[in-house]
């Protein structure tokens, strides 16, 4: 699978970043400190890309959400449910009518939005030949620690993925969205190969790069500056060959290390994306 080319007038890193970029809503704001309240609601939660537009508004809900609402949970009229569309968008309403091809939500109260998180780390992990469920495990849990955007890498040792596979990468971040309760849905960007990613690493503040035997991640951030927003580049089962690591060190990548001991790939990707989570999150409180 090809990525869409890049427009002339825009940067390549730009291109990218707004792919999964925040879009104005119509509906009314709430701040980074009520984002965990909102987030972490006692109302069962469900996917809608389309939600109400006002308080006492209604939307027709079919499909798998439909079925998992009244197949799985049981839920019947009156009940009260959140709907949310994955662009921080949330609201709170109930069932009005049930019926043997969807159900009708009412919105209780106006919808509210969430801005997107000022911590935005994008994963490139060479995860196409990862087998027995561990590719479903690391985007699973990318989504879960926070990370914007996952893109599979695709290199000389890992140089295909299926678009059957990507279908189901995006049913588990959904997934993933609504067990962490999560508002704003990871984005999940097609495959690309290591051209590609240089024009990326070249335009990031910090770009990342598992390497054995490199400088420890942590001392490597002790002495950068403050960033809350980069790439994460995590290479597949046998590595990055010499040449490709030579060649995203040249555009700016740094190299470091997760440690002594040889790491799967879905390891890896999660050490290092939790250190920079939680780097980010101390650099963060710190500052304020």
């Amino acid at each position: 699978m090809q990525l869409q080319a890049l427009a002339p007038a825009r940067s390549p890193f730009a291109e990218f970043l707004n792919r999964s970029a925040f879009k104005a809503l119509s509906l009314r704001a709430f701040s980074s400190s009520d984002y965990s309240n909102q987030s972490r609601g006692g109302l069962p939660r469900f996917f809608s890309p389309v939600l109400p537009s006002s308080k006492g508004a209604a939307i027709r809900v079919q499909g798998d959400e439909f079925w998992h609402m009244t197949k799985v949970l049981r839920l019947s009229t009156e009940d009260r449910v959140e709907l949310f569309n994955g662009k921080g968008g949330l609201v709170e309403g109930c069932i009005q009518n049930i019926d043997r091809s969807g159900l009708d939500f009412v919105a209780m109260l106006d919808p509210k939005v969430a801005l997107p998180q000022s911590t935005q780390w994008h994963v490139f992990a060479a995860f196409g030949t990862l087998k027995g469920g561990r590719a479903d495990w690391l985007v699973e849990k990318c989504a879960e620690l926070g990370a914007s955007s996952v893109t599979p890498l695709l290199t000389e040792r890992s140089p295909s993925m299926s678009d059957n596979r990507l279908d189901r990468l995006q049913r588990v971040i959904l997934a993933a969205a609504k067990q962490c309760q999560r508002l704003h849905e990871m984005i999940l960007n097609p495959p690309t190969k290591i051209d590609g990613l240089l024009p990326l690493v070249e335009e990031s503040k910090i770009s990342l790069v598992a390497v054995a035997e490199a400088t420890p991640v942590v001392s490597i951030l002790t002495s950068s500056k403050k960033e809350s927003s980069g790439l994460i580049i995590v290479g597949p089962e046998g590595d990055f060959t010499k040449k490709e690591v030579n060649m995203m060190m040249d555009a700016g990548a740094i190299p470091v290390g997760l440690g002594p001991h040889r790491l799967r790939v879905e390891t890896a990707t999660m050490a290092l994306l939790a250190t920079l989570m939680l780097w980010s999150d101390s650099q963060q409180a710190s500052s304020s």
